[in-house]
């Protein structure tokens, strides 16, 4: 079965958003993003999320809020600091470009997060998904979000397939667009989310505590299988990936620059290391010095 068309009748579409809405007000993580709905909180949740679990986001994002309430507190530092603060969240280009999404944001838009769709696409960072997420989640705007969460949803209650596609799809954003409710749409989309975070989940869907189980059309169908293409979970060890957190580990703990031996002590592969290390730099995540020594920028 494909994505191309709704599953579930448009007269059940009422009755689909108000369980998942009731449950969501019954079952909802108590999120501080969610406490703080404001425009600059949720696009710091938005990229810290991206790829990366909630409890790993939670004290990382806390004490940049502290520290950067504002746009304009975190452009008036360094970008090293973003980086610095980043921590071990993985993916640190993200600090960058949150770093110059608060400078666009303090230069084209007064310190205020816009709320328009081509304004936020037009900061560093911000995609599709993460657009719609802050007009939604910080403006209440009626805006179609799917990310990884609400996409397996709708794949298996309205369409009956086991998984979304790899990539989002015309499709699924029809249907999603199609079941968008005129009011409270924010918090269908909140909804949708948590459902797919807590319940619906990629391996162990708890069916049994599904406030629209009798709707899911995948279980209606028996659970069939998965029979698109192979996905292949990304591996860790010994990958670039690994090897240029271990460098970045030892500039984010320096107070300062580096000599090139602290670096060269974290990872036993020259040549790989060396491809990473000018990685970094050419990824703005590192400054090479005259001197020989690394450091954060």
């Amino acid at each position: 079965m494909t994505m191309s068309t709704p599953a579930i009748p448009l007269s059940d579409a009422a009755r689909l958003h108000e369980e998942v809405i009731g449950w969501f007000g019954a079952a909802a993580r108590d999120l501080p993003w969610r406490r703080d709905a404001s425009p600059w909180a949720v696009l710091v949740s938005e990229l810290m999320l991206q790829q990366t679990p909630v409890a790993r986001v939670l004290p990382v994002y806390e004490a940049w809020l502290a520290r950067w309430p504002t746009p304009a507190d975190l452009a008036a530092e360094p970008t090293g600091e973003a980086v610095r603060a980043w921590g071990r969240l993985g993916y640190p280009r993200r600090a960058l470009r949150l770093h110059a999404a608060a400078t666009a944001i303090v230069e084209r838009h007064g310190g205020q997060v816009p709320s328009g769709r081509e304004e936020l696409l037009a900061l560093p960072g911000v995609g599709d998904y993460t657009a719609a997420a802050v007009q939604s989640f910080a403006f209440g705007g009626r805006a179609v979000v799917l990310d990884t969460n609400v996409r397996r949803v709708l794949s298996r209650v309205v369409s009956g397939v086991e998984l979304p596609p790899a990539g989002v799809t015309a499709a699924e954003r029809a249907i999603a667009a199609e079941l968008l409710p005129t009011t409270d749409a924010h918090v269908w989309a909140a909804a949708t989310m948590e459902l797919g975070a807590l319940v619906c989940t990629a391996r162990s869907p708890r069916c049994d505590e599904c406030p629209v189980a009798d709707l899911c059309r995948w279980r209606a169908a028996g659970y069939p299988a998965y029979d698109g293409p192979v996905r292949r979970g990304q591996s860790w060890d010994g990958t670039d990936r690994q090897c240029r957190g271990r460098l970045m580990a030892v500039l984010r703990e320096a107070p300062g620059a580096v000599p090139k031996d602290a670096l060269d002590v974290v990872w036993p592969d020259a040549l790989q290391r060396e491809r990473c290390l000018d990685g970094l730099v050419a990824d703005g995540l590192a400054d090479a010095r005259e001197d020989g020594t690394y450091a954060l920028p």
